[in-house]
């Protein structure tokens, strides 16, 4: 049976996408190929009964799409437990803030910020390893753990163009690293993935999952989207899943050779997350958790715990180093990463209530996280393109103007395309 619209993909966006449609009065079909929604949202429940996400979570300080979709639900806003800045630990012991490796550090970072302001681009294509290996020492190890950290990837496949790109969309360094008052603002009680849990629920049978879409056909009068178990006719389609993930889809006739080099040239972060839960956030009593470790594996920890408790730690892994992390047993990574917290935390930390990981970039449906990124020769950056095809139309956090590769730019992007729609069936 014919429906206005199919949807590819129920992540943030493709949801955005079908309520926004359904609102106006369209009759929209969202075909998902997981056994969930969310994408790379993914919410569970400790033993304790608080919600930990395990995808992406933070509403930075100008979200406001973000923050507007959790305040519609009735959702609990809080901000994130940070200090003045995260302690630098080396070895096991803190850097202090006048060391050699953090003078030699911020030197670089305002360096870099010099370059971004000026709008240069850096054209020759070079990675950002080589630009690293101009930084000497632990500044230059520094550096490294606070990239893998913040792109998720491999930073000899990544471009000091595609670096500064990702400064200037995500709004500068200091809006990047920021917990308080940046990027990592404020945090849902509930988590975020309570919010995709919802829109999901609004949409009702409208949304099936595990349901991967093979093809798309497009003619004159509309297109027919295949799964392996239906075919479905609609006016119009939305993607709604990002470049690399898309491209296992078959398009006829073909997409232009621009699109096909998007889905071609770009591949997914390689992220892991882990949540530590305790009764309390008992390491408050003697300071802050928020940390850089510089130690194998490098990560970054931050104190996520919500108002009332339990207690919260957050673990993010970027890159090649999440990759490793692949290779051990569950019980050895806990104990890899919970042993170099106790260093710094005490022992308490080593005997959580419960344990939450994931890694994205083992994930089959969305191949890995926080976003999609340009191949190292690539002649595109962020934003991608969204430009429509025919009726074929794309969303996504990629192809977002405003906070591209965050949840908020996801919402923006799925709000674009069901305006788009709405344009064309009018």
């Amino acid at each position: 049976m014919p429906v206005d619209v199919v949807v590819v993909g129920a992540g943030l966006s493709g949801l955005i996408a079908a309520r926004d449609l359904r609102r106006r009065g369209v009759e929209v079909v969202v075909l998902e190929a997981a056994e969930r929604p969310g994408g790379r949202s993914l919410a569970e429940t400790s033993v304790l009964g608080s919600r930990v996400d395990l995808g992406g979570q933070w509403i930075g300080h100008n979200h406001h799409r973000l923050a507007a979709l959790a305040d519609e639900f009735g959702t609990t806003r809080y901000v994130m437990h940070t200090g003045a800045m995260p302690a630098v630990i080396a070895d096991g012991h803190p850097l202090r803030l006048w060391s050699p490796a953090m003078l030699s550090a911020v030197i670089a970072l305002l360096l870099l910020q010099l370059v971004r302001f000026s709008g240069c681009a850096d054209r020759s294509g070079s990675r950002v390893t080589t630009w690293l290996d101009r930084v000497p020492g632990r500044a230059r190890r520094l550096l490294e753990v606070v990239a893998l950290v913040s792109w998720t990837d491999d930073l000899d496949r990544m471009s000091v163009r595609s670096m500064l790109t990702l400064i200037r969309r995500q709004h500068g360094l200091l809006t990047m690293l920021s917990t308080k008052g940046g990027a990592q603002d404020s945090l849902v009680v509930e988590g975020v993935g309570t919010l995709v849990e919802r829109l999901a629920e609004e949409l009702g049978t409208s949304l099936r999952l595990a349901h991967p879409v093979t093809r798309i056909e497009r003619d004159d009068s509309g297109v027919t989207v295949r799964t392996a178990y239906t075919e479905i006719r609609a006016d119009r389609v939305i993607v709604a899943v990002p470049p690399p993930m898309a491209a296992r889809i078959h398009h006829e006739p073909s997409l232009p050779d621009a699109r096909v080099a998007l889905e071609r040239d770009s591949h997914m972060g390689v992220v892991y997350k882990a949540i530590a839960v305790y009764p309390e956030p008992f390491w408050r009593a003697s300071g802050s958790a928020e940390m850089i470790l510089l130690d194998d594996p490098g990560c970054g920890v931050f104190d996520s715990s919500p108002p009332d408790g339990p207690g919260h730690l957050c673990v993010l892994v970027g890159g090649p180093e999440a990759e490793a992390l692949d290779r051990l047993e569950l019980d050895e990574r806990r104990s890899a990463i919970l042993s170099a917290l106790a260093v710094q935390l005490g022992t308490g930390v080593l005997d959580p209530s419960s344990w939450h990981e994931k890694a994205w970039h083992l994930d089959p449906h969305a191949g890995g996280g926080y976003l999609a990124l340009p191949d190292l020769h690539a002649d595109f950056g962020l934003p991608m393109s969204a430009e429509p095809i025919g009726r074929v139309h794309w969303a996504g956090s990629e192809s977002a103007q405003d906070h591209p590769g965050y949840l908020d730019g996801a919402i923006e992007a799925g709000l674009r395309a069901a305006q788009e729609v709405a344009e064309a069936l009018a």
